[in-house]
């Protein structure tokens, strides 16, 4: 009897003693998790502070979209996917209330859980959770999902494998991620990755395009595919997450479709004929004059405009200093200087959109144009201000043109610049070091009207340099596959940021990027600040903290003169149908992710 007692109180405090290491006592599951102190939503919310939880459901929503796809899998580098296909079939563990700058809640999981330093996640699933097939989601799914992503999936998801150190089974519906980084950050990114079905996969290669749709859990299916053409996503009745409160008043259409087109003019023309139900217009000038055609008029086409909070992210012409004429920051300071923003835009947006100033222009992450870097900045950029650029710690801004046609002042500036660099003009032609003349591509994909025009004005200016300056044009599908393996030149680029950015600015602007196809660095950046300065943001525990970090990030990217950056706009513009409804209540990211069509309704 004894020494069955004592062997039982043994065995006990062994499993005490495992239960305490593997539960730190400072760790508690919630429903939701922020970034920065804790999510705004309780546990027992309804809704979100964004959706209508009355709104109807049915009807249907049309899109129509420049382009083209050829595969159905959006989560591998091969191949152009659909518009929707990841966000309308597919789940994740979290998903992410756009009222606040970066908070998740339960999704697939119905629970979180981590330590005060965020050394490991935890994830319990919802019992119901299931597939479009009616099969479970298990721990299974969700283990093999991040591993295939991390190693056979695009770039993005490979940073954060790297940054597992281990997963297992905790529970039935339980798993832990444990990782080899300090990465505040880390738990959040794995809750937002998709999970798919193991089964789904079995006899089929993942890193291969196909027509085959990926099994998701979401509230659609693929239900009409035209490749290249047209892809309808029907509403699934039996979908498992319908009466979750995240989920009330959100998916409210039976029917999305997206119809694809060659030209951008047809399109528009298809929206004006009623094929198209919503069309989002991105030049104001165009808001003002095109839209009163007779649906307009009449009031069956209703114009709607959605301002929001983010950041202005970074828009225009990339250089790829890849390519040796633009490696010198001087010979780039010299192509912005020509850049004859003012001209541009009164010719294509009636002078009303402001320039991109920083990368996080319109917030409070943005550093200050041409102010010498204080306090908390200063110091973070300080170990690195022999390697950065001027501009970085002393203040950085863009030229402004002179108001006259030739802006013969910033042309004066761009020529001294590249004298200094090395270049020289014999005959009218402007020369490398080398003695090769300078001269360069600019590449976009066919119907961008706005960007060739913008980029052929620009040409023009070039050219008063003596360089050699064609703008090409390609098809969509070309267009993607030059710039995943960074052969251009110089190209159109954007990149939309967020008011909690992490992890991904690794992935934009990391060195791995140099040589890795892929990613976000389509200019070539290789800075040690810069990569420093995303290490500090990811390992800040206040806002305090962490908005220096970005701050000082924002000096180093808009000094590194990467980008000619164009113009961004604070609204959204919006035409559509007016059955077509949406909540007064407004999200703080406005009409981003999440917003349409997630939130619409049709009367």
């Amino acid at each position: 009897m004894g020494t069955v007692f004592f062997t039982s109180i043994r065995m006990i405090f062994a499993c005490l003693v495992l239960f305490s290491a593997s539960a730190p006592a400072s760790a508690e599951s919630t429903h939701g998790i922020a970034m920065y102190g804790d999510p705004a939503l309780p546990p027992d919310f309804v809704s979100l502070p964004y959706a209508n939880p009355d709104a109807p459901k049915g009807g249907r929503i049309v899109f129509g979209v420049a382009g083209g796809f050829d595969s159905l899998n959006p989560f591998i580098l091969k191949g152009v996917a659909p518009a929707g296909m990841a966000a309308l079939t597919v789940e994740t563990l979290l998903v992410r209330s756009y009222d606040e700058p970066f908070s998740l809640y339960g999704l697939l999981a119905e629970s979180v859980t981590t330590d005060d330093a965020r050394t490991y996640v935890e994830f319990t699933l919802r019992e119901q959770a299931r597939f479009s097939d009616g099969s479970p989601v298990t721990v299974e799914d969700v283990i093999w999902s991040f591993e295939k992503l991390g190693t056979e999936g695009t770039p993005r998801y490979a940073g954060a494998w790297k940054k597992i150190a281990s997963s297992e089974q905790t529970g039935p519906r339980s798993v832990r991620f444990t990782f080899n980084v300090a990465d505040r950050e880390l738990p959040l990114i794995l809750g937002l990755r998709p999970i798919l079905s193991k089964s789904d996969w079995e006899g089929r290669v993942f890193a291969e395009t196909s027509l085959t749709p990926v099994l998701g859990s979401g509230p659609y299916v693929v239900d009409q595919v035209e490749p290249g053409r047209i892809i309808t996503y029907r509403r699934n009745p039996d979908w498992w997450g319908r009466d979750l409160p995240f989920n009330r008043g959100m998916h409210n259409f039976d029917e999305v479709r997206y119809d694809y087109f060659g030209d951008p003019g047809v399109m528009f023309e298809a929206f004006k004929a009623g094929v198209i139900t919503s069309f989002r217009e991105t030049n104001p000038a165009k808001w003002l004059t095109n839209f009163d055609f007779p649906a307009v008029q009449s009031g069956d086409i209703v114009k709607s405009e959605i301002p929001h909070g983010r950041p202005s992210g970074i828009e225009g012409f990339v250089f790829n200093t890849r390519r040796p004429m633009f490696a010198d920051w001087r010979v780039r300071q010299a192509l912005i200087q020509v850049f004859d923003f003012e001209a541009i835009n009164a010719t294509l947006n009636g002078g009303t959109t402001p320039r991109i100033q920083s990368y996080f222009s319109n917030s409070d992450l943005a550093a200050t144009p041409g102010t010498p870097a204080t306090g908390a900045v200063l110091d973070l950029l300080t170990p690195f201000k022999d390697s950065l650029l001027p501009g970085a710690i002393d203040g950085y801004s863009l030229p402004v043109s002179d108001g006259t046609q030739t802006n013969r002042k910033n042309l004066r500036a761009a020529i001294a610049l590249l004298e200094e660099a090395g270049l020289t003009v014999e005959d009218g032609t402007l020369r490398n070091v080398d003695g090769t003349p300078f001269a360069f591509e600019i590449l976009l994909v066919n119907g961008a009207s706005d960007l060739i025009a913008a980029a052929n004005i620009y040409a023009e200016s070039v050219r008063r340099l003596g360089a050699e300056v064609r703008v090409t044009n390609i098809d969509a599908a070309q267009y993607n596959e030059r710039t995943k393996a960074y052969d251009f030149d110089m190209t159109y680029y954007i990149r939309g940021l967020s008011l909690s950015p992490g992890n991904e600015q690794m992935l934009y602007w990391g060195s791995a990027g140099v040589e890795t196809p892929g990613t976000g660095n389509w200019m070539g950046m290789n800075s040690p600040a810069a990569e420093a300065m995303i290490a500090t943001m990811l390992a800040a525990k206040t806002r305090e903290d962490f908005v220096p970090a970005v701050q000082a990030l924002d000096r180093v990217l808009i000094s590194g003169r990467y980008v000619v950056p164009i113009w961004f706009s604070d609204v959204s513009r919006l035409a559509h149908h007016k059955s077509l409804r949406f909540p007064e209540r407004l999200p703080l990211y406005g009409d981003w992710l999440g917003f349409q069509p997630e939130v619409w309704w049709q009367e």
